[in-house]
């Protein structure tokens, strides 16, 4: 009978991240909490300041060689921790690199716009983009783009934000896999209650996935950072069923799917007190960075979780860091207003 890791070997891989990534007990947040927290690291795949974007594009690139492709061409926010994780990859591996970056956070000022991941993104050498959020501009742009690349005789691959596609997907799928073993190892598996930021949905998707492949039945809960929850359900259901098409399986049934969108704020991209208290709590406790867009409101929604009152408190919590510390530098006005007493 194949086993979860050789249901994934007939796609096209390219070594890219650093794996498995760790599975750490957080001692000092947990007493601060008073729950048992384990974190993990995926912000430590290694690629250009790691981040959970490296595991979809193992995939993603080499489906893209397999293709012959010469161009991966992708799209993001301009402070987007997918695209500047694509233009790395695609220096690794010797491709070209186009970055279509949407205004799509209100936000401005000189650190947003020039610093953070925008800055890593010119220094990886990928062309950028930077368009208006707009429909019209889009699609001339991709026009741009296109014509650009077919002039020179190129072949791309376009990659969705997030590299949340079916097989960027399977990145997730992996590590669904490999987390499973993990929380074994650790004694906690079968208790275990899993955070993660969820935007376009691939991330959540893969994971459990992988987790369900592997046997576990850990509870995982996708905290919404891009849109509200009945928006973001369709998204992750679609991918549960595509994914599970390419691998030959049942998807996994949607009453699994458990999304909360409480802590989202005004909007993706946007701070909320919360956030800044949980990335305040965890660089205090564990010496951990976590970033102002994802895995900071996540980190707010597991420490709300472990709050009197709440759901199984008692159950082991493990977070997953999806990374994203290059966005800490693109937020420095909002960072810098607190200082330890």
């Amino acid at each position: 009978m194949p086993t979860p890791t050789s249901a994934l070997d007939r796609f096209p891989r390219v070594p890219l991240a650093t794996l498995p990534t760790p599975l750490e007990p957080a001692q000092r947040l947990s007493a601060e909490l008073g729950a048992t927290v384990w974190l993990k690291r995926d912000d430590l795949t290694g690629l250009a300041l790691g981040g959970n974007k490296v595991r979809k594009l193992e995939f993603l690139l080499g489906a893209a060689e397999a293709e012959g492709a010469d161009t991966v061409v992708t799209f993001g926010a301009l402070q987007s921790n997918h695209a500047r994780q694509t233009a790395a990859a695609c220096a690794r591996r010797g491709l070209r690199c186009e970055l279509v970056l949407t205004t799509a956070v209100a936000r401005d000022g000189e650190a947003y716009v020039r610093s953070g991941n925008v800055l890593l993104d010119h220094l990886l050498g990928a062309t950028c983009t930077v368009v208006p959020n707009d429909d019209d501009a889009m699609a001339a742009t991709v026009a741009e783009v296109s014509a650009r690349i077919a002039a020179r005789g190129g072949r791309a691959r376009w990659i969705p934000p997030g590299g949340s596609d079916a097989v960027g997907t399977l990145g997730y799928v992996a590590a669904g896999v490999e987390l499973a073993g993990q929380l074994d190892a650790a004694g906690v598996g079968r208790d275990a209650v899993v955070h993660v930021a969820v935007s376009t949905g691939g991330t959540l998707a893969g994971l459990l996935t992988g987790l369900r492949l592997a046997g576990s039945g850990a509870e995982v809960r996708g905290v919404d950072v891009y849109r509200p929850a009945d928006v973001t359900r369709p998204r992750v259901a679609g991918l549960l069923a595509e994914v599970a098409d390419l691998l030959g399986t049942d998807p996994v049934p949607l009453d699994e799917v458990h999304l909360d969108d409480a802590w989202l704020g005004r909007g993706y991209g946007l701070p909320t007190p919360e956030m800044l208290d949980a990335l305040r709590l965890v660089a205090r406790t564990e010496g951990v960075l976590l970033d102002p867009v994802y895995s900071g409101k996540a980190m707010a929604a597991l420490v709300g979780s472990c709050r009197p009152g709440a759901k199984r408190p008692g159950a082991p919590q493990v977070f997953v860091h999806t990374g994203g510390v290059p966005g800490l530098f693109a937020y420095p006005d909002v960072l810098g207003e607190r200082q330890p007493s």
